[in-house]
């Protein structure tokens, strides 16, 4: 029995530190343009009955036996897809989302690792940058140098020396070059309509997953890449970041409660060793 309830202690205790992973992630990324903070909770492990004595025929209240568990586990990790407050920058390539679950389609930057595939990731984070090529041409990228793709799902390359860009509420993009010309570029969006099917990658990058068929679910319950009409469902705004959906006080509280059910946990190790090392002295 000693042993079992050690057991269930260390089984809560690593846990816990997932937990306190988790939070000590949402923490360090309070300042993290376009994070979205994640939420743990915890579900009871599986118990097992110890019944009485078959002679026991004392009448009772409570069930007859003993039930013992064998700890808590983290039962799900769930992504916070509240909207963050929006800073204004005035700077032309600051783009931010003034509605939940939209999202920019970006390509991962694997030109350096020969042989990796081309990766399309989402992303809320909008302080976007200019990349001069060899060619000539400037490419749209974020600022860890992945390429912002627009409506079509390719690169937004610019042949010219751009002046100044504009942005319309609908994700339309108004640029105007050194030499007088101007163009029009739908910045690619999707929305997500089931986050939980989000795979976090890093930071402020998401995936939808590839096998919807073995999940059972319709690609087009879960997110759509908005084009044509759908567009005019974009919420967009030049000038401004969105800040991380973080509470910092709120993460603190979580954080505190943690470490003390890790403490009592840890406490409960040395009591059921302190309880063992005396039944062996009595023997």
């Amino acid at each position: 029995m000693v042993n079992r309830t050690m057991f269930s202690a260390a089984n809560t205790m690593s846990q816990l530190q997932q937990k306190i992973d988790v939070i000590s992630n949402n923490v360090s990324n309070t300042d993290t343009t376009g994070y979205k903070s994640k939420t743990a909770t915890f579900g009871e492990l599986m118990y097992q009955q110890f019944n009485n004595d078959k002679k026991d025929e004392v009448v009772r209240d409570t069930p007859v036996g003993i039930r013992m568990g064998v700890g808590a586990q983290l039962a799900q990790t769930q992504l916070m897809t509240k909207q963050g407050s929006l800073k204004t920058t005035n700077r032309d390539l600051d783009f931010a989302f003034t509605k939940e679950n939209q999202y920019f389609n970006v390509e991962m930057n694997n030109e350096k690792l020969e042989g990796e595939p081309r990766q399309v990731v989402l992303t809320r984070q909008g302080d976007f940058q200019l990349s001069a090529n060899a060619d000539g041409t400037t490419d749209l990228v974020d600022e860890n140098g992945n390429y912002v793709l627009n409506a079509q799902g390719n690169r937004i390359t610019f042949t010219r020396e751009v002046s100044s860009v504009g942005l319309s509420d609908n994700g339309t993009m108004s640029v105007q070059y050194a030499d007088g010309n101007k163009d029009t570029i739908d910045v690619g969006v999707t929305e997500v309509y089931r986050s939980e099917m989000l795979n976090h990658i890093s930071g402020t990058y998401f995936t939808m997953p590839s096998n919807f068929d073995e999940l059972k679910v319709d690609a087009k319950d879960v997110y759509s890449n908005l084009t044509g009409n759908a567009r005019a469902n974009i919420g967009m705004q030049n000038g401004v970041l969105e800040g991380s959906n973080v509470d910092l006080s709120k993460e603190m509280t979580d954080l505190i409660q943690t470490q003390r059910s890790y403490q009592f946990n840890a406490r409960t190790i040395t009591m059921a060793d302190q309880m063992e090392g005396l039944v062996n002295s009595i023997r």
